[in-house]
């Protein structure tokens, strides 16, 4: 067998160490508990965007986050805690995916959406050693950022005038119908995220509140969901938001996303009974944050392929 040889080098498994241990010093210092979590579960996320892996011959899935669990932990009266692990979704390859992948997760006690992205900004720069990035950080909420770069209210435009935006033909049109979301997410992978600086940190705030996932709605506009996503460059960061604590409108979600995989054609996942219980019992109102691993290593080499930073690809 001739490629048997590891993806990278000695220098990049050093370095990695080196960017893993600066972020447990970071979460050490601000008092944030290491915690473990199972990889196997009963459940997955619902959520028709995130495809588990299934284990063959067996009735779980290998976890896609920790978050279902870590949750349970802050419900259990854990303080802020963080997670450090490999993590596992299908259908994810390419020069910034893979099916495994190491996931960086944390959440804190009673922050805002303000003090969940600063403290997501200070994890990255202080990992990273470029304290610098911090003096131009583009900062926008989302409906702000469509209406700057391409003319338009994504609350309120039509699935036409969305379709126009990427001079969508009929192909097009028929691949992504009638749903906003999808026409919305094409927009900014293809027209707004190109425009951000290669070289600097960007912020979208306040996403709608169809793209909420577990994020509570904002208490001030309840178009909108108190989620943020964090890039350098083109480079989706991380993915972090104010958490939803209601038991009943979590419940309602999933059967949601039940209702959308059904219709999707996609496979039906059970619903994860013990986070609803957990809610029931009362999660308190915390934000958290997922980041990937990987992808900090990608700024840190200056490298656009994620196979560059792991041992094996």
């Amino acid at each position: 067998m001739s490629n048997w040889r590891p993806s990278s080098s000695v220098a990049v498994a050093v370095r990695r160490a080196e960017l893993l241990q600066r972020t447990r010093d970071y979460f050490a210092r601000n008092d944030v508990l290491a915690v473990d979590t199972p990889s196997l579960s009963p459940s997955a996320p619902t959520d028709p965007n995130i495809h588990a892996l299934s284990v063959h011959d067996s009735d779980f899935y290998l976890h896609t986050s920790p978050e279902f669990h870590m949750k349970r932990l802050l419900a259990g009266a854990f303080p802020d805690i963080y997670s450090i692990c490999r993590v596992f979704r299908a259908a994810e390859q390419g020069r910034y995916h893979l099916p495994e992948f190491t996931m960086v997760e944390w959440y804190r006690h009673s922050m805002d959406l303000t003090a969940i992205i600063a403290d997501t900004l200070q994890l990255v720069i202080t990992v990273l050693e470029r304290p610098l990035l911090l003096d131009d950080i583009y900062e926008r909420d989302y409906t702000t950022l469509f209406k700057e770069i391409v003319d338009l209210d994504p609350l309120e435009a039509s699935v036409d005038e969305l379709a126009s935006i990427v001079s969508a033909d009929d192909s097009l049109r028929s691949s992504l119908g009638a749903h906003r979301d999808a026409w919305l997410d094409l927009i900014l992978a293809t027209i707004i995220v190109p425009r951000f600086d290669d070289d600097g940190l960007t912020v979208i705030r306040h996403y709608p509140a169809s793209q909420a996932s577990l994020a509570r709605f904002c208490p001030e506009d309840i178009r909108v969901a108190d989620r943020f996503e964090v890039y350098f460059g083109k480079l989706e960061l991380a993915n972090g938001y104010v958490e939803l604590t209601d038991a009943d409108e979590l419940a309602r979600r999933m059967d949601a996303d039940l209702q959308a995989r059904r219709a999707g054609g996609l496979p039906i996942i059970p619903r994860d009974e013990a986070l609803l219980s957990a809610h029931e019992a009362g999660l308190p109102d915390c934000a958290g944050v997922a980041l990937g691993f990987e992808r900090l290593q990608m700024i840190d080499a200056n490298t656009d392929d994620i196979r560059n930073v792991v041992s094996f690809a």
